[in-house]
């Protein structure tokens, strides 16, 4: 599937840019980041990756916030993030979380899924990186209080 068929199957749509949602959806990206760090911990290795993805996710969401795009295929996410972002985010980032998104999808419904520690911490590592960037972007443009405000 394309970008412009996500579009026209109304997997993505195009709405108005709301940088309260942008904000809101870095600000559960924190929250599911933190969740996952707790999960790797205690080694609940699927619920840190779930959690871990899930904090990807809502980053990139938010980036769609901010675009005025509305996503309901987590497929159709990443081919916008390839397309519109792949010169402000590393593209073996966006990468990762296409592959990040199959391994959830595993964690949650497989039979035969065995998450890893190595696995898990890659993906929490990611998931870090990604909330940096997609914090400075935000920032950037003008959608995010001073730094200040911000969680560590």
């Amino acid at each position: 599937m394309s970008l412009r068929e996500c579009f026209e199957k109304r997997q993505l749509r195009e709405t108005r840019k709301d940088p309260e949602k942008a904000l809101r959806s870095l600000e559960v990206a924190h929250q599911k980041y933190e969740r996952g760090k707790e999960a790797l911990e205690n080694e609940f290795f699927d619920f840190a990756i779930i959690s871990g993805y899930t904090s990807m996710f809502h980053c990139a969401r938010g980036l769609l916030y901010r675009d005025g795009v509305q996503e309901k295929s987590h497929f159709c996410l990443v081919l916008y993030l390839r397309e519109r972002y792949s010169d402000k985010i590393p593209i073996r980032l966006i990468n990762s979380l296409d592959n990040y998104r199959v391994e959830r999808h595993e964690a949650l419904y497989g039979l035969e899924f065995k998450p890893s520690r190595d696995g898990a911490e890659l993906l929490m590592r990611d998931a870090k990186e990604l909330i940096e960037i997609a914090e400075k972007m935000l920032r950037k443009q003008g959608h995010m209080g001073p730094k200040s405000h911000q969680k560590k």
